[in-house]
């Protein structure tokens, strides 16, 4: 493929920079430019010398040769580590600029290495994953997919509705085979059953891993003076709300955000939740209750002095996921078995985090399983479920081993395109158009 290049790191100054090109005639290019002869490349190596353009020297850079198919492209690909100023870079991408290498989009060397076979489509987006992560425990749930070990869970899957795809075939090519392995519905039933609890079991992997990896939106929300904004300085151990005894401080939502075991927590503190004639206090409060449809768990906080609770705003948090908190926990002589006290003032709220991380349910061995845990595999995973479960409604009602040969072929399609092996290019653009560029 026309050679590419791409700085590989971020475009900031530094004390060095790395940049990458792969393609046709890289290493030829590379000899053109530079004041050592590269030759043939039968093996990995390094090389120590001077880039020149046009009569003048660039820098003295180290260069990294990966003959294909040896490399991480599978193609021919040469890495230059030059000093970190973008103006030596800049030079560096204009010199092969004009030996008719192109500059990379997006992804687009881990989509080369895709379509090269190097990686799957499961471990070309854990590159991505590995990239954005924010707590060691999400990149460490990403290399889990980057070194192959969430595709490892997938083949059995991909081998199982293979299996039971071909049974079904042999059923409709040869109706009078009465051997043992011969289809008939309730083998069907349990094979297939069998099947789905597996999927169930990797959505519910997959679930954990996605709040692992991204994390979760969590809203404070109560009336007002009740210590929401105390709460939030607490836990982020700032102080980034403005706290006063006047009602109405907080008329906009204050964000930040903290780790709680490994997971990333956006903290949402809100304007006080109650009725008012003031136009700019009522807009705080309809962004509270927009707050609460969009967080993932509501931090529901109380005076423990007098815990009065607002009927509209328990209505609202019907149906959520709630932590409710009792706050001035100073005040009070005495407090009720079972509930959450705390003393925001006096940064007592690591019963908070606790609670927080109670309210997730996640199993600590999702920190170390490997899980399908980004939109797309998920999705994949719930239609692979979806076929199955219409294939068995269909086979309870009497329908003919043709249907059920058609929802078996969808969901056998289904598991090969979570590996990409049925990836069309327009979702692999899509896919590979959310990396950074050097990627």
């Amino acid at each position: 493929m026309e050679p590419i290049i791409a700085l590989a790191t971020p475009p900031f100054v530094s004390a060095l920079a790395l940049l990458r090109l792969s393609g046709d005639g890289v290493f030829a290019i590379l000899e053109s430019l530079f004041s050592k002869p590269i030759g043939n490349v039968e093996q990995r190596r390094i090389e120590f010398g001077t880039l020149r353009f046009e009569g003048k020297e660039i820098d003295q850079v180290c260069v990294y040769l990966y003959p294909n198919p040896r490399s991480m492209t599978g193609e021919d690909v040469v890495e230059i580590t030059c000093h970190g100023s973008m103006v030596i870079v800049d030079e560096i991408v204009a010199a092969f600029l004009s030996k008719g290498v192109r500059y990379a989009v997006n992804g687009e060397f881990s989509s080369r290495a895709f379509l090269n076979g190097k990686m799957d489509l499961i471990e070309a987006e854990a590159v991505n994953d590995m990239i954005k992560a924010t707590t060691a425990e999400a990149k460490n749930v990403a290399l889990l997919s980057l070194e192959g070990k969430t595709s490892k869970v997938v083949l059995p899957l991909k081998q199982e509705l293979a299996d039971l795809l071909a049974l079904l075939e042999v059923g409709i090519d040869y109706p009078e085979y009465d051997e043992e392995e011969a289809f008939t519905i309730p083998a069907f039933l349990t094979k297939s059953q069998a099947i789905r609890e597996r999927l169930q079991g990797l959505i519910a992997q997959g679930e954990e891993g996605k709040i692992i990896r991204n994390g979760i939106k969590v809203a404070i929300v109560g009336e007002p003076n009740v210590g929401k904004s105390s709460l939030l300085n607490a836990l982020l151990e700032e102080e980034k709300a403005i706290v006063s005894p006047i009602p109405g401080t907080t008329r906009d939502i204050v964000e930040g955000q903290i780790s709680v075991k490994g997971i990333p927590v956006l903290l949402l503190d809100t304007a006080g939740i109650h009725q008012t004639e003031d136009q700019i206090e009522r807009i705080g409060v309809d962004r509270s209750y927009a707050s609460v449809e969009q967080a993932d768990l509501i931090l529901h906080v109380l005076d423990a002095s007098k815990p009065e609770e607002d009927p509209d705003l328990e209505a609202r948090l019907a149906g959520k996921k709630v932590v409710k908190i009792f706050n001035k926990a100073d005040l009070v002589p005495s407090q009720k078995e079972g509930e959450l006290y705390i003393s925001a003032l006096h940064h007592e709220v690591e019963a908070v985090k606790e609670a927080i991380y109670q309210a997730l349910a996640i199993h600590e061995d999702s920190y170390h399983t490997p899980s399908l845990s980004n939109v797309r595999e998920l999705a994949l995973l719930r239609k692979i479920d979806g076929e199955l479960a219409k294939a068995q409604e269909e086979a309870g009602a009497g329908a003919g081993f043709d249907l059920l040969s058609l929802s078996l072929q969808r969901a056998y399609r289904f598991c090969r395109e979570l590996l990409g092996e049925e990836a069309s290019q327009d979702l692999s653009d899509e896919i590979f158009s959310r990396f950074c560029v050097g990627k």
